[in-house]
């Protein structure tokens, strides 16, 4: 995994840079979330709109709503699809699992991509995507970090 600036790049996923999204190809749908720079340029999430399952997306298009300490704004479809799940049970149960966890239990959308054969090719992945995001994290100052988690008292 490649790290600059102490933002993790996970070199099995394809990213839509500009929209600071991540993308794992699954059977034939592909599961999305913020990257490191997303979550860290946010700080920490406290609300999820999701847009329903069923609903089909046009790529840059909002899948969900996100408001967090600092901002309120779209996650961007990185792909055409159909949204056939959404993680909303795993954010009540972990809110700040988006910022603690944003390429594993974070993941926010399932998408069946409906243009995938169109649209792939304009995400980038391995060597491009460390290379492009090395440089948007340079431009944009960013130094990520993940939420510290609150303990609970007993």
């Amino acid at each position: 995994m490649a790290v600059v600036r102490g933002c993790e790049l996970p070199e099995d996923l394809a990213y839509d840079v500009e929209r600071d999204v991540w993308v794992r190809r699954d059977g034939g749908e592909v599961v999305c979330g913020m990257t490191d720079v997303a979550q860290t340029r946010c700080g920490k999430i406290v609300t999820l709109q999701f847009r329903r399952v069923g609903r089909t997306v046009e790529r840059g298009h909002s899948l969900c709503t996100i408001e967090s300490a600092k901002w309120v704004g779209p996650f961007p479809a990185p792909l055409t699809g159909e949204i056939v799940a959404v993680n909303a049970e795993g954010f009540a149960e972990h809110p700040l699992m988006v910022n603690t966890d944003p390429y594993g239990a974070g993941w926010l959308v399932r998408l069946r991509p409906t243009r995938l054969e169109r649209e792939w090719p304009d995400l980038l992945t391995g060597e491009a995507a460390q290379t492009a995001y090395a440089a948007r994290i340079a431009e944009l100052e960013v130094n990520c970090y993940r939420c510290a988690e609150s303990e609970e008292a007993s």
